[in-house]
């Protein structure tokens, strides 16, 4: 048993359903419990504002749970490995546990923070928590990784009948050792966004674990059931809208998970069941792109495809600004970008149009559009925003055949048929008719800007190029 262990909170803002919680409080006397502020990454070009304000907002609600407690969150700034060996010496922790993060950047820092803590013999324990299961729980036969997610999907699924992983009772575990408000921990408030250069807005998410079992139970009552009908229309709320707080790990994915199953086995009809398997799909996905990143971290800078490397991209500032700006004729498009940029969130379909058109419409490289998601997104995460960016761009696991180009009008039209969505989001746009609303060009108002590109004529110019590529080296 520990005298006191820290645990270190990283990407899990949370304090139900948390295992290196769980675990240490099972293993320990006294908690800490710390969070470590990385300034150069916080002003750095790939985190944006609305992912800094949501773990800002999770972290103060955390630490007001904390504090309710009669503990605190020990709130760091600096080194990782640094602040945390500091802070053992100070609290006399003998211990530190963690959930792993499996982007490339995160496990290089882990490697340093465990040297630095054995060092000054404390031991280090990490655990799988931000995914259900772990890059090594799912692999073909002879044990090597999956890089197809069909494949991968159904071996996950058939380890769930076997190996459910249940929600993690770590609250209760804990409750009782949480060390007292103490001057060892040397606590800074939590910030605001403006202290790294980054402006907030009440637009973007509200992310607390409170807010995230809010969504959680709405989504399970009242949606999750018609997912598979109605998630590809962005005009309705018919998402769970999760995605941040998994990201900020303000809900476990364990609980997440199994409110969905509890759903299932009660559920009869059969569009209900194609509804929550659709989901679960979703979160499968997760899992796969979070293992994926683990076993070949080189995709986190390179194509999954190897061939890809050699695609003639286009440098297109004004076609890339007008992209980022939605002014790019094509209301489908504008519509997305600009809720992206006023929220912090854009629905899946969207992405996929987006990246699509940026990709191929353009044919501006991928690594564009997916550092402009990082600097945008409230739940931009490594492995889900490359692999998504990798699958439209047609140089990923999984990716779309590269002759595959979404005609964005006619997304548009199925998607957003009365053009309720394009309205909300291009007020240019107000007074066109439904029938016409994605096809500006029939009646176009003077405020709205003509088509930056003609899709015919982008959509062989992309076939071409991609087909010259990856046709010849066999990856077509």
């Amino acid at each position: 048993m520990h005298p006191v262990s820290i645990v270190w909170f990283r990407r899990d803002l949370r304090l139900d359903d948390h295992v290196a919680l769980r675990r240490a409080a099972d293993a320990s006397a006294k908690l800490v419990c710390a969070f470590v502020l990385d300034p150069e990454q916080l002003r750095g070009p790939r985190v944006g504002a609305p992912i800094v304000q949501a773990f800002f907002t999770a972290l103060a609600a955390l630490r007001a749970e904390l504090r309710e407690l009669g503990s605190d969150l020990a709130l760091l700034e600096g080194d990782a490995a640094a602040e945390l060996a500091a802070l053992a010496e100070r609290t006399g922790a003998r211990a530190l546990y963690y959930n792993i993060d499996y982007e490339p950047a995160a496990l290089a820092r882990d490697a340093e923070v465990t040297k630095r803590l054995r060092e000054a013999h404390v031991e280090v324990h990490d655990a799988v928590d931000h995914v259900y299961y772990g890059a090594g729980d799912v692999v073909q036969e002879s044990g090597k990784p999956y890089a197809v997610y069909t494949p991968y999907r159904k071996r996950w699924t058939a380890r769930l009948a076997h190996d459910e992983r249940h929600p993690v009772a770590s609250r209760a575990a804990a409750v009782t050792k949480f060390l007292g408000r103490d001057a060892s921990l040397r606590s800074r408030e939590v910030p605001q966004p403006e202290e790294y250069g980054h402006a907030s807005s009440l637009l973007y998410p509200t992310v607390t674990s409170a807010e995230a079992h809010r969504l959680l139970d709405e989504f399970v009552a009242c949606g999750l059931t018609a997912y598979a009908d109605r998630r590809n229309v962005p005009a309705l709320d018919a998402t769970s809208r999760l995605s941040p707080h998994l990201r900020a790990g303000t809900i476990g994915i364990r609980t997440v998970v199994a409110a969905a199953l509890e759903r299932r086995r009660i559920s009869r009809a059969q569009h209900a069941v194609a509804g929550i398997d659709a989901w679960l799909g979703e979160l499968i996905w997760r899992d796969f792109y979070g293992q994926l990143l683990a076993h070949r971290p080189q995709v986190a800078q390179l194509p999954f495809i190897e061939a890809a490397e050699t695609i003639p991209y286009r440098d297109d500032p004004d076609g890339y600004r007008a992209w980022c700006e939605g002014r790019t004729g094509y209301p489908i498009v504008d519509a997305a970008m600009r809720q992206l940029r006023e929220t912090g969130w854009m629905h899946n379909r969207l992405r996929m149009i987006v990246a699509s058109f940026l990709t191929k419409h353009l044919l501006i490289d991928y690594h564009e559009g997916e550092r402009w998601f990082e600097q945008r997104l409230a739940d931009a995460d490594l492995a889900a925003n490359n692999g998504g960016w990798q699958w439209a761009a047609s140089t990923g696991t999984d990716a779309a055949p590269y002759f595959r180009v979404f005609n964005p009008t006619l997304q548009g039209k199925t998607y957003d048929p009365d053009g309720t969505f394009v309205r909300r989001w291009v007020p240019e746009l107000q007074g066109v008719p439904a029938e016409v609303v994605h096809e500006p060009g029939l009646l176009r108002p003077p405020a709205y800007p003509p088509p930056i590109v003609e899709h015919a004529a982008a959509r062989q110019r992309a076939i071409d190029v991609y087909g010259g590529v990856l046709r010849a080296k066999g990856d077509a």
